[in-house]
């Protein structure tokens, strides 16, 4: 089956310029961001025919998702979907999503030979070839998903906002939206955002920091968390020559569905005390990258980061005292993070 037409910029890139990692020109789909050693010990089960083909910017794998049914947006051959299934074991349910078959068929290949190697009776995988903006077309109902993730790839799209949209509608109630992709501090020009390697580069559809807040807030996701950021990897002087003087940045963003959520920070006195159970996070937990909870410490919380920890899968490992009966007026969501971003964002993003 020839592969999808229509973003044929991606299609080219990634269907036949692009075999390995190592055949793109910048560092900015290359991941930076430390790996937990947990993580590691996984990815060295991983066949190297996958390994050598992920073009990620960073390790968007959210803890406590065992038994979880996850989606991932993007999925190229599948090295973020077999570390997944791994963690979500064997009552878990891994689905990928891609454009290209060409990537899709290699991870079906590896697929029964990643379950033997993680222990499975049979592969909790399935791999599924659509647009990520249209998962409805794909069979996805709404709220049949726990956490959707994506790797680098929510740039490539020229409809981010109907991917915004389709995940909130496929998340269950209380679902988790983890993904890592490429910001730059200004919105684009023509040129680049039509320049072809630009595009595969994961540069030319990059979202201005600010439209990325709209375009959350207009699909439902009042309040966005950046887990962690770094200025991206350009290395090629003629594609630097190109961007000129534009900052890219890679991003690793934390969302969820809740209806509740405010577009501020609002305070009503609630403390949150993590208990140290997640998996592989016994001394503390970030939320997201000025929430990190140390174990055991009570720690002052705005509502919705109170909401973000009783009413998600992470309810069970915060104990939270008050409720929003009474209100003390707009929280001070400061700090370190929010003073380098000069107060940008909305709430505690």
């Amino acid at each position: 089956m020839d592969d999808i037409p229509g973003r044929d910029p991606v299609a080219a890139y990634y269907g036949e310029e692009i075999r390995t990692a190592a055949d793109l020109k910048t560092g900015v789909c290359s991941c930076r961001e430390p790996v937990s050693a947990a993580h590691r010990a996984i990815l060295a089960t991983i066949d190297s025919e996958i390994l050598d083909r992920f073009y990620g910017c960073g390790s968007p794998i959210p803890p406590a998702i065992e038994g979880a049914t996850v989606l991932d947006l993007g999925c190229g051959c599948g090295r973020d979907v077999f570390l997944l299934s791994k963690l979500v074991g064997p009552q878990g349910r891994v689905i990928g999503v891609d454009l290209l078959q060409s990537q899709l068929d290699i991870g079906e290949r590896h697929r029964d030979e990643q379950a033997r190697r993680f222990g499975h009776p049979r592969s909790n995988v399935e791999f599924r070839r659509g647009r990520i903006e249209d998962l409805a077309a794909i069979g996805l109902a709404d709220a049949s998903i726990d956490v959707v993730v994506s790797n680098c790839v929510i740039n490539l799209s020229r409809d981010k906002d109907a991917i915004f949209r389709e995940v909130r509608r496929v998340l269950k109630p209380g679902g988790e939206f983890l993904f890592a992709d490429v910001f730059a501090d200004r919105r684009l020009p023509e040129a680049m955002r039509r320049d072809a390697v630009l595009i595969g580069e994961c540069l030319g559809g990059a979202l201005y920091t600010e439209d990325f807040r709209r375009a959350m807030e207009k699909a439902g996701f009042a309040d966005h968390r950046v887990v962690s950021t770094m200025r991206s990897e350009i290395g090629d002087a003629d594609i630097a020559e190109r961007i000129g003087n534009v900052v890219f940045s890679s991003s690793t963003v934390r969302a969820f569905k809740l209806d509740d959520l405010e577009d501020r920070c609002e305070d009503y006195g609630q403390v949150a005390i993590y208990r140290g159970t997640l998996p592989d996070h016994p001394r503390g937990f970030a939320l997201d990258d000025h929430h990190r909870f140390e174990t055991g410490r009570p720690m002052l919380v705005c509502g919705n980061t109170a909401a973000m920890v009783s009413q998600t899968r992470y309810a069970p490992h915060f104990r939270l005292i008050g409720d929003r009966s009474v209100h003390f007026g707009a929280f001070d969501c400061g700090g370190p993070a929010r003073e380098e971003r000069g107060g940008e964002g909305a709430c505690c993003c």
